[in-house]
């Protein structure tokens, strides 16, 4: 990530520190963070506004990065727990491995809170997540308008298509539910949809695109179930003269999820059509709140789910959505 892009993070960053600092008031204690990467804006805001809040608190705050391999990252929070950390927050790989992660952590009588990515078993612990069905439906909802748009132009029914996260992991299971209950409900409209899996790599999914587009050059509708894709799509659309602005012809409709700069960027310069944005910093603050209330409360196996109900921001809702995307905020503080 580029340093403009962090400027704009910590700025967005401060403002949450300063709105809730003195409630996470924890001297002398610890919290192990545990994640997996920082490869996206997502959890680089994500670990910015976790990180900083809790120092800003009192808190030491010692980092764990797993670096994609879930073994690394039980042993890590073992770690943690033996050398007496007060509380854990979580993002694993995948919901097995983080199912795994926090029955360790409450089996030793210490609270932990998993951030955006949630346990395939969530009887355990704090689970603090965007309601990602919802978020990625009504995204592609906004997408279906212009679908429609187009379908009254043409009377030719649309092609879609979904890039798929890693199905081991939760969110994208619900991700693609959405887009799916979306598609289900307008059988007229469309064909049925092509599906690529990109385990949330830009190079399964490069090559993923690449092959459906050959396959069927009729794709006109596509849904990337992250935002950090949006630039593979447009390295496989562009030399087939297909990345256009709505409104052109030729135009593909496009969605995502996550809110990100990127994807902010380019629903403003009128390529991309909507995207479910996350409210990253809502859910570092949820995930906060639980941890550190957990530990003054001396409640050692908590269980709660926290939902970010998120939103679709479109370009026609643009002038009202814009200014709650926090990667609008990032993409105004360059």
């Amino acid at each position: 990530m580029n340093k403009t892009a962090y400027v704009g993070i910590s700025l967005a960053v401060q403002m949450l520190t300063c709105a809730v600092g003195p409630a996470f008031a924890q001297e002398g204690k610890t919290v192990c963070y545990a994640f997996q990467d920082l490869s996206t804006g997502f959890w680089v805001a994500g670990h910015s506004a976790i990180v900083k809040t809790l120092e800003k608190g009192g808190v030491k705050v010692v980092e764990l990065n797993g670096g994609h391999d879930a073994n690394r990252q039980l042993e890590q929070v073992k770690d943690c727990i033996a050398q007496g950390g007060n509380g854990i927050i979580l993002t694993a790989d995948d919901g097995d491995s983080g199912t795994v992660v926090v029955a360790a952590a409450q089996e030793a009588d210490v609270p932990i809170a998993t951030f955006n990515r949630p346990p395939s078993d969530m009887s355990k612990g704090i689970i603090v997540v965007a309601d990602n069905e919802a978020v990625a439906r009504a995204a592609v909802d906004a997408m279906v308008e212009e679908a429609k748009k187009k379908f009254a132009a043409t009377g030719k029914k649309l092609t879609p298509l979904i890039l798929m996260g890693d199905l081991a992991d939760p969110n994208a299971v619900q991700r693609r539910a959405g887009f799916m209950n979306s598609i289900a409900k307008h059988p007229d409209l469309f064909e049925p949809p092509v599906e690529v899996a990109t385990k949330w790599n830009s190079q399964t999914a490069l090559a993923g695109l690449e092959a459906a587009m050959t396959a069927n050059p009729s794709i006109d509708f596509i849904f990337t179930s992250s935002d950090f894709l949006f630039p593979t799509i447009q390295s496989v659309l562009e030399p087939l003269g297909k990345w256009k602005k709505a409104g052109e012809e030729g135009h593909v409709i496009l969605g995502g999820l996550d809110g990100d700069d990127g994807a902010c960027k380019l629903i403003k310069e009128g390529f991309v059509d909507s995207t479910g944005v996350q409210d990253v910093y809502l859910e570092a603050e949820l995930a906060l709140t639980g941890i550190l209330d957990a530990i003054k409360a001396g409640e050692t196996q908590p269980n709660v789910v926290k939902l970010d109900p998120g939103f679709a921001l479109s370009q026609a809702n643009f002038g009202e959505m814009g200014e709650k995307t926090w990667g609008c905020q990032v993409l105004a503080a360059k």
